[in-house]
């Protein structure tokens, strides 16, 4: 397919161009109904912990829109969760990549899978970066590349430089989902700006309506503000959609509601989100730590803000231990 398309571009190319005033069209890879569609399946799939469902349904999108880095992060993701099903992944993706070493999408897939080996117990960044970095100087201005590269930088905690690629991909694809929603978490974690931080994530639910993890970044971020009628709504619609606690909204959603609540002063209904979070095994320990200080009535009002998530709890974070 990929090959058709670049011969495709490669006609266009000696084709004289019509001349046009029209701006160029913005991408939106989430008005393809098709990917959309695919998209949507594959993250329920994934939050229902059946990760091979999910598998089939990403590679769909990834038909659809085969540079998409949402869809290519939670394919890598649910074969991460599969046994063996990296590794075979993997071994692919270098075949395709060894095969045809001008291919950027082979690039950017082989990229991804190199960066997830380490929910293996295999670190494999500096293949990622290598791959990355390739498929840069095959594309500079493509938004795939920057992602995985951004990514890369948000884990090592370098947040200008993150920053600088996740901004590349946007100019590229201002849809980009991977893209607005690290910059949200840099903008709240590390440049301490959740105004700016929420500007890039608000909307990303109307291109993804099934994504649980960004509905609780969402949710965090309201937090921080003291929008917490805001938060509490989008942290409960998290928790709703992550309904076997796979990412951020299903394992961290509880105790975030929690600490609403004791700010609040909502003693009764804060022990029984805490209880809740404990019996469905999520957060375990910090649940009891705020059970035990709401019971000593160690509570200050109001409890500090500034939650900041780790990265290993994301489905998407290379160190997942998911």
């Amino acid at each position: 397919m990929m090959r058709a398309l670049f011969a495709a571009l490669a006609l266009a190319s000696v084709a004289p161009a019509a001349a046009s005033s029209a701006p160029p069209v913005e991408r939106n890879d989430y008005a393809n109904a098709g990917f959309s569609a695919a998209v949507s399946s594959g993250l329920r799939a994934f939050y229902r912990r059946e990760f091979k469902e999910a598998e089939r349904a990403f590679e769909r999108a990834l038909t659809a829109v085969p540079d998409n880095t949402f869809a290519l992060s939670f394919l890598t993701a649910a074969q991460a969760q599969q046994p063996g099903r990296l590794d075979v992944a993997t071994n692919l993706a270098e075949d395709a990549a060894i095969g045809a070493p001008k291919n950027y999408v082979d690039r950017i897939r082989l990229g991804f899978a190199y960066l997830f080996q380490s929910v293996t117990g295999r670190d494999r960044t500096l293949d990622a970066r290598d791959e990355f970095n390739a498929a840069v100087a095959l594309q500079p201005g493509a938004s795939a590349a920057h992602v995985g590269l951004g990514i890369m930088r948000f884990e090592e905690r370098s947040a200008n430089r993150a920053k600088s690629e996740f901004l590349a991909a946007l100019r590229a694809d201002p849809n980009n989902v991977l893209a607005r929603e690290y910059l949200g978490q840099l903008y709240q974690t590390d440049l301490r700006d959740p105004q700016r931080g929420l500007s890039y994530v608000i909307d990303v639910p109307n291109l993804v309506p099934q994504y649980a993890d960004i509905a609780f970044h969402i949710g965090s971020l309201l937090c921080d503000l003291h929008e917490n009628d805001a938060a509490l709504k989008y942290l409960q619609r998290g928790i709703d959609l992550d309904v076997e606690h796979v990412g951020e909204a299903g394992q961290h959603g509880y105790t975030l509601i929690a600490r609403i609540e004791i700010e609040r002063r909502q003693f009764a209904e804060a022990t029984k989100t805490l209880n809740v979070a404990i019996a469905s095994d999520v957060d375990t320990i910090y649940a009891k730590t705020l059970l035990q200080r709401i019971k000593a009535g160690d509570v200050p009002t109001p409890l500090p803000h500034g939650t900041t998530i780790p990265a290993e709890a994301s489905p998407l974070a290379p160190s997942s231990p998911r």
